[in-house]
């Protein structure tokens, strides 16, 4: 399928769902955001025509989420992320991460939002290419403690749960050695130095530090590890 066709599946989300549909270029880091009537509901506004940013990090919806739900997201995602390119390729779409969200409605006041997120298309290589992520007002009306997100297997009913162990292990002692360093302002001879490591050591990591965090360069993955308490 081509990137129109993917466009035009979540544009068919949003209205026959009512969601907000999320289809994120991994590749391009850009993603289009389609806002069915969930949108009004929220302070935000129904469009049918999707609005195009420059990130897969959708910060407008993610300025709506509960802080600590928002936190519990990216670390789910991110385990997705890792865990899906060690399936092979014919499953990946079997799997998506399915979470409650508190996020804030128009009012002001927190409802709880149905979060389903995707890995609708990948390249011939293995790698992600393209994400879907859709938002829907949620039928449980319990809202205090929203429920952990699970992967889950729409093939197979496997549901798998993760814990704090396996966000840890989202990045390497070593890749969070190099990424507080980072934020500290050191430069990649600097880090080599500091380490007793290569600088192609250094910068092998920092590939694998954006790759990991699905992000396009180093600032933003020290604001997204920082978010998510991983440094």
């Amino acid at each position: 399928m081509s990137l129109a066709q993917y466009q035009y599946m979540a544009f068919m989300y949003s209205r026959i769902e009512n969601a907000i549909a999320v289809l994120s270029d991994m590749k391009a880091n850009r993603s289009y955001i389609y806002n069915g009537r969930v949108a009004n509901e929220l302070g935000l506004e129904e469009s049918v025509s999707p609005s195009e940013i420059n990130s897969i990090w959708e910060e407008d919806i993610f300025n709506l989420i509960h802080p600590d739900d928002l936190v519990e997201k990216h670390l789910l995602e991110l385990q997705f992320f890792n865990m899906i390119k060690s399936i092979p390729i014919a499953e990946t779409s079997d799997y998506h991460v399915s979470s409650n969200l508190r996020m804030r409605n128009k009012d002001g006041k927190y409802i709880l939002i149905a979060h389903r997120m995707f890995y609708v298309s990948s390249k011939l290589n293995g790698s992600m290419w393209l994400a879907l992520c859709l938002y829907n007002i949620s039928y449980d009306d319990v809202i205090g403690v929203p429920a952990k997100g699970i992967i889950f297997n729409s093939a197979t009913g496997q549901t798998i749960k993760p814990g704090q162990q396996e966000y840890n292990k989202i990045l390497t002692t070593r890749e969070k050695e190099i990424l507080q360093l980072i934020r500290n302002g050191k430069l990649s001879k600097e880090v080599a130095d500091i380490l007793s490591i290569s600088l192609n050591t250094v910068n092998r990591h920092r590939q694998n530090i954006l790759e990991k965090l699905r992000v396009s360069n180093s600032i933003e993955a020290c604001r997204i590890a920082e978010r998510m308490n991983l440094i």
